[in-house]
């Protein structure tokens, strides 16, 4: 999509159709929830809504899906509002577009654009977790017209780097490969990842939690000439915020749809980079708020972002920790999560 359409289109990107249904659904509480389609943006697209009011919409990351947000969904919509979160593109039951170039950013932030407008709405609050951090950042800043306030989870807003992200690989790696940068090559990470799907989301999930034993933490980088899962632990047990019938529904889900869409958004990193030029030093403006778990790796690697966060984003209303949280805080402690939600969200104007 050209970029000056994609400003200036509003909700020209909106869907024509929106079809209600029940999606499947391995895990139970999967099925206790309302499951929609919408035709967003050239894809069609699986959500989940709940509630009535003001809209807000949470953007999942990887390895995750709609389904990481169960947690918040109920809360949010017994606090009176209208919660809406969507599988995103190549995620999940949402449509994963064959060539790569279809996860470029703008296409991204098209999305969720054309999400709010089949919804019938034209202002949102947009929250996002770890990529979906990213998503909510763009959507903030290409279209501050739409979405009015922005909840940031685990990864704080840093503005565009004036350095490409290759080279802010090179210096994370520090003689390892960071694990952005294993994830370019076509065909290696989402093959690796596909022999287990269940084994890979184990031991993801419990790497990326406060539950992760001294060691067993997520490793941003390897040496070379090794597999991402050499790195990987497995646990003796679930934590206790992860029930089998949640890892099975994780695994069926990726199973199903597979890690290439996914890792696609990774391999329009230096693309992304190269057409976002226009938003180099740029502020977000919105009303916002950051959470992540006080282990949470996001703030461990992304501490200078994380420390200049108040000077990036100005109208930053708190900033929270969650004790005994790492990345997967809205799993890990839900209520305490929900609690700092609710509160900046019922700090806001309601219309």
């Amino acid at each position: 999509m050209n970029r000056r359409k994609f400003l200036e289109a509003g909700t020209v990107l909106a869907a024509t159709g929106l079809l209600a249904g029940r999606a499947s659904a391995a895990a139970p509480a999967a099925a206790q929830f309302e499951h929609k389609f919408a035709q967003v943006n050239g894809i069609r697209m699986h959500y989940v809504e709940a509630g009535q009011g003001p809209l807000v919409i949470l953007l999942h990351g990887f390895p995750l899906l709609w389904y990481s947000w169960r947690k918040q969904i109920p809360a949010l919509a017994a606090a009176g509002y209208r919660v809406v979160v969507p599988d995103q593109r190549g995620y999940g039951q949402t449509e994963a577009p064959a060539d790569m170039r279809a996860y470029n950013i703008t296409e991204l932030v098209g999305d969720i654009v054309g999400l709010v407008a089949a919804l019938g709405e034209t202002q949102a609050i947009v929250a996002g977790w770890d990529w979906g951090s990213g998503i909510a950042q763009f959507c903030s800043l290409m279209r501050p017209d739409i979405f009015r306030a922005t909840v940031l989870v685990s990864n704080p807003y840093s503005p565009r780097l004036p350095v490409r992200p290759s080279l802010v690989w090179q210096k994370l790696g520090n003689g390892k490969v960071f694990y952005q940068q294993y994830f370019q090559t076509p065909g290696v990470a989402e093959r690796e990842m596909a022999r287990d799907p269940k084994s890979f989301m184990r031991s993801a999930l419990y790497m990326l939690s406060d539950d992760a034993l001294p060691g067993d933490e997520w490793k941003f980088a390897f040496p070379p000439n090794t597999l991402m899962l050499d790195s990987m632990k497995q646990p003796k047990e679930l934590p206790p915020w992860l029930s089998s019938a949640d890892l099975d529904y994780y695994a069926a889900e990726y199973a199903r749809s597979g890690f290439l869409g996914p890792l696609n958004w990774y391999r329009n990193m230096e693309f992304d980079w190269e057409i976002t030029s226009y938003l180099t030093g740029a502020k977000l403006l919105q009303p916002s708020l950051f959470i992540a778990g006080e282990m949470d790796p996001g703030i461990q690697w992304g501490k200078a972002a994380f420390e200049q966060i108040e000077r990036n984003m100005p109208n930053l209303r708190k900033k929270v920790l969650i004790p005994h949280a790492a990345h997967m805080a809205p799993e890990e402690q839900p209520e305490k999560f929900n609690a700092a939600l609710l509160e900046f969200l019922n700090s806001l104007p309601r219309n």
